[in-house]
């Protein structure tokens, strides 16, 4: 990385100056290539490796390069509707933060008025624009990063990598509440019952509506046998949220199942109409549209399924089966 900036661009960064040579090096197409892919979460010299990463990742490293150019940054989660994605059997619920480079300035004054702060985001413009911006610390982040490393580590079944980078998370930034919540569900998997109670309870203390946490404090009471407590959690849970994450997918998914592609879609739709960028709800609609023999529909909200793909993998995999349905409708 200190190669890349201290000879690759060191022209341009004179050229244009630190704040716009850093973002035309790292984020023009015809420069660097940085891909967006949410397969792990890298750190700054990972992502600068691969030459992708998720949001995190490319804001983990942007701010690295800003650093070392002098340039404060300033970090934002943007308040978007929630939206999960699943591995597995584990749902997570994805948020999204972007970065600011802040110009230095004397007092009032901005140092250089070309160099006004500029806000850089790995969404498309029309997803941000208007959004509520909360500043949040950069201890904060380094917590999102651990507590992502921890819900990674989950889903392959690495509970001892996933519990230290849970604790590690906590310990950077004791009010960034989901890494409790993921050290419940950690717990909870290697049968620390009373462990992932106590932890869950210390986050529904501070937030006794937080759904998630309900849902899976609910599950340690079934584990338990407390089945009247989990019982009233539970339904207690079905008033705040009657539609949880993947509802009608997963009837969606039973409806496949069995055959039913008429009622799959409609299923599907429901999902969509929830959260319209998540790529597998398009996958199985476009699969459902298959077995209604709608070639058509089924071409387009697969191709939305690629464009909407988190990772190289998936990518290659629907544009290989978009490609084999433009196939056989030549043929």
């Amino acid at each position: 990385m200190k190669r890349y900036m201290s000879v690759e661009i060191a022209g341009q960064l004179r050229a244009k100056g630190p704040q716009r040579g850093l973002i035309d090096a790292l984020y023009d197409k015809s420069q660097l290539k940085l891909d967006y892919d949410a397969e792990i979460t890298r750190n700054a010299s990972q992502t600068f490796s691969a030459r992708a990463g998720n949001c995190l990742s490319l804001v983990i490293m942007t701010a690295a390069f800003a650093k070392e150019l002098g340039l404060p940054v300033r970090y934002q989660r943007v308040l978007v509707a929630e939206a999960f994605s699943r591995s597995g059997d584990f749902y997570f619920s994805n948020s999204h933060i972007n970065l600011t480079l802040v110009t230095p300035a004397i007092g009032d004054r901005i140092l250089n008025a070309e160099n006004a702060p500029i806000t850089i985001d790995f969404l498309p413009p029309e997803d941000v624009v208007g959004r509520r911006l909360r500043v949040i610390s950069e201890e904060t982040v380094v917590a999102m990063y651990m507590n992502n490393r921890a819900a990674e580590s989950l889903a392959r079944g690495q509970l001892s990598d996933a519990y230290w980078w849970a604790r590690a998370a906590i310990e950077r930034d004791p009010k960034f509440l989901s890494s409790y919540n993921t050290l419940g569900i950690i717990y909870r998997d290697h049968g620390n019952l009373h462990e992932a109670e106590h932890v869950l309870h210390h986050v529904l203390e501070l937030e006794p509506e937080n759904t998630q946490v309900m849902s899976n404090l609910a599950l340690v009471f079934n584990d338990e046998g407390r089945v009247a407590e989990a019982y009233t959690l539970t339904r207690k849970l079905e008033r705040l949220q009657p539609y949880p994450p993947f509802h009608f997918f997963n009837l969606g998914m039973e409806a496949m199942r069995k055959g039913d592609f008429k009622t799959a879609k409609s299923l599907f739709t429901n999902e969509v109409h929830r959260d319209a960028y998540y790529h597998e709800f398009h996958f199985w609609l476009a699969a459902a549209c298959l077995g209604l023999g709608e070639i058509d529909e089924a071409r387009a909200h697969l191709k939305l399924a690629m464009e909407n793909s988190l990772t190289r993998k998936e990518h290659a995999l629907y544009a290989a089966k978009l490609d084999r349905i433009k196939l056989s409708g030549r043929q």
